[in-house]
């Protein structure tokens, strides 16, 4: 994989399904046990199935994996005697197709995210046990001990190494969403966003992003507005509304939301795409945990084993994200800079 790019290239989109999945609404803020995604022993069973009641965003696959020895050795002895992998999952209050979300049984949390959770605690010889907060929040759990690790979309950036350790597992791409009936673009050149109002998810990476870009249009006496919205729901409203003219977020939902859209009264576009690590390094998704936990390097390992035994590519697969893929999963790998340069 290129560790390096240039300007990002606009509509690098992934495939996306043509089922509009069903979001649920009214979840508490909180973080909770999920009803999800953890009723299965993989370790048990010997196989996991992905793309359960996705209600179209994925095709059913169940993939063949169970513990490897070497690998659950890895594990700090006290997670190894829990017989469970806690893991964080920053899906409340709506979560975000096809990443995670409540699926078309209207209780199971489902996405490619909670999927590879199992893959991974599968291997490890742990039997998985999802719990949902507010992306927030999420970072809460970790900090406090109430999950071992976050598998939820989690950049690596270098200010986040300072509290966290990561192991790599897929591209980190970020779009910005707009009406299918604007014209303008974005070709990685912040200068456009001038004049524009921008919806981000609070205290996510893409926040940062665009909040640097701000400031940098304020020295130079221009504007950019920055809104925020409870859920996907509210800021696409928003974006129909006219009150907003873009929604920056993570490529695979915001490609997977624009497919969805074709035919229907409001349709959108990707109007451009961003590193999640910036204009000159590719960004990674990673799981998350506690520095110095010492989960990063079994992490990688169950990740690798199933990078080399083939069922990661049937994973991404499934759930339309081959583009996302990585060649290994890295522990610790460079991320966005301290100084977004």
């Amino acid at each position: 994989m290129s560790t390096h790019i240039t300007r990002r290239s606009l509509l690098r989109g992934i495939t996306a399904v043509t089922a509009v999945a069903t979001l649920a609404t009214g979840l508490a803020a909180c973080g909770g046990d999920s009803d999800a995604a953890t009723t299965t022993d993989a370790a048990a069973s010997g196989g996991v199935t992905v793309g359960r009641v996705s209600n179209g965003a994925a095709k059913e696959t169940t993939l063949k994996v169970s513990e490897v020895k070497s690998i659950s050795a890895l594990l700090p002895e006290a997670v190894r005697k829990s017989g469970r992998l806690v893991i964080g999952s920053g899906t409340l209050p709506s979560g975000s197709a096809p990443l995670g979300y409540i699926g078309g049984d209207q209780k199971t949390l489902t996405g490619s995210e909670p999927d590879l959770a199992r893959l991974v605690a599968a291997v490890l010889g742990l039997k998985p046990e999802i719990k949902q907060f507010t992306w927030e929040n999420l970072f809460v759990g970790l900090d406090s001990g109430k999950v071992d690790v976050a598998l939820s979309n989690v950049t690596v950036t270098e200010e986040r190494k300072r509290k966290y350790e990561f192991a790599s597992y897929r591209k980190d791409d970020l779009a910005l969403e707009a009406p299918k009936s604007s014209t303008w673009t974005f070709d990685g050149d912040y200068e456009v966003l001038a004049g524009k109002t921008l919806s981000v998810g609070a205290g996510t990476n893409q926040e940062r992003i665009l909040l640097t870009w701000k400031k940098k249009l304020e020295s130079e006496g221009k504007k950019l507005t920055v809104k925020y919205f409870q859920d996907n729901n509210s800021t696409y409203l928003a974006l129909n509304s006219g009150k907003i003219d873009a929604y920056f977020g993570p490529s695979p939902s915001m490609s997977y939301h624009s497919a969805q859209t074709a035919g229907t009264p409001n349709p959108t576009r990707i109007a451009g795409q961003f590193s999640g690590a910036g204009e000159s390094l590719q960004g990674l998704i990673a799981a998350t945990a506690k520095k110095d936990s010492g989960l990063a390097e079994p992490l990688a390992a169950a990740l690798n084993h199933l990078i080399d035994n083939g069922q990661y590519a049937k994973w991404l697969a499934a759930w339309n994200l081959s583009n996302e893929a990585v060649a290994k999963s890295e522990v610790n790998p460079p991320g966005l800079p301290l100084t977004d340069s």
